[in-house]
């Protein structure tokens, strides 16, 4: 799951530069989109005794795949306007450094899901893990212009882990929730690579608009955003949810919808900032709204009995 944004200033202090190889602004969303699954995993109010630390342990470990993310592909991040203020770009942390800072994070957090959440959880997130920092970053990314595709499985899973958190296994239910990020990744991060591409062609990485051109790249994002929107409509038509996200999620399905064909019949650079802007809006007010519909829903249906 990216949230890439502009960089800010190079982080002053050590402490900050460890911080900054966690990627908060996109952890932050990671962690958002698995506390959700962790609440609507549950009826009621979620047992905060095992909520807290499966949040916690789920933020390191993301953290550490950050962190490795960071390691791996520093030469790369030093060519690339986008990235080149990290702190392993810019060489204010070694290799060894990095290394070692995503060990301990990713051994710290498999520990306090293993202990105090469960199993499976931990072997989950650890997979997730593996997924982005080695099969993603090593393998697909510098090899294929379908690496966000494939590589947007291990993206997908935070909402997975957290219903597995609190509910000690993975159901229907939770599988739609890892669809829907699953298909709105392509599209969000394409738009990003659109006016991103000539960064992306300096640090010799295949991604789409590079190897396909940008009318492709447009026409697949199109196409994604209108398979997204059916799939978003899914926990509805499985009575997961009810008339509160459905609305919700027609309109915000539509007017992602609308970028995309804007963006597809006419570009320019700050259409694609627009529309990398709104997916990110999308997928956190898609869950919210689910979330909202979780626990008003219930409470509307006595109202009017």
């Amino acid at each position: 799951m990216s949230t890439a944004t502009t960089a800010p200033a190079a982080p002053a202090s050590r402490l900050a530069q460890y911080v900054a190889l966690t990627k908060p602004r996109v952890v932050q969303l990671i962690i958002f989109c698995a506390v959700i699954g962790m609440l609507l995993a549950e009826p009621g109010m979620p047992d905060f005794a095992r909520l807290v630390p499966a949040t916690a342990g789920i933020w390191l470990v993301a953290g550490a795949a950050a962190a490795f993310n960071c390691l791996v592909e520093q030469h790369i991040d030093a060519r690339m306007q986008r990235t080149a203020w990290r702190p392993t770009a810019k060489g204010e942390l070694s290799p060894a450094q990095a290394l070692l800072f995503s060990t301990l994070l990713c051994a710290l957090g498999s520990a306090i899901l293993w202990r105090w959440v469960n199993a499976l959880t931990m072997v989950l997130t650890f997979a997730t893990f593996i997924g982005y920092a080695v099969i993603y970053t090593v393998v697909l990314k510098p090899l294929t212009p379908q690496n966000i595709v494939i590589g947007g499985a291990s993206g997908a899973m935070p909402p997975v882990l957290g219903w597995a958190a609190m509910a000690g296994e993975v159901g229907p239910k939770a599988l739609m929730l890892f669809l829907i990020i699953f298909l709105w990744t392509p599209p969000h991060f394409w738009a990003l690579a659109l006016y991103r591409a000539e960064d992306y062609r300096r640090a010799g990485l295949p991604m789409l608009p590079v190897t396909h051109g940008s009318e492709f790249t447009r026409l697949q994002v199109l196409l994604y955003t209108l398979v997204l929107f059916a799939a978003s409509l899914l926990p509805f038509v499985y009575r997961q949810s009810g008339w509160i996200y459905f609305v919700a999620a027609t309109l915000l399905g539509l007017r992602f919808i609308q970028y995309a064909w804007r963006l597809w019949r006419r570009y320019s650079d700050g259409l694609a900032r627009q529309t990398f802007r709104f997916s990110i809006w999308h997928l956190a007010l898609l869950f919210a709204a689910l979330l909202l519909d979780h626990y008003l829903e219930p409470w509307l249906h006595r109202l009017v009995a």
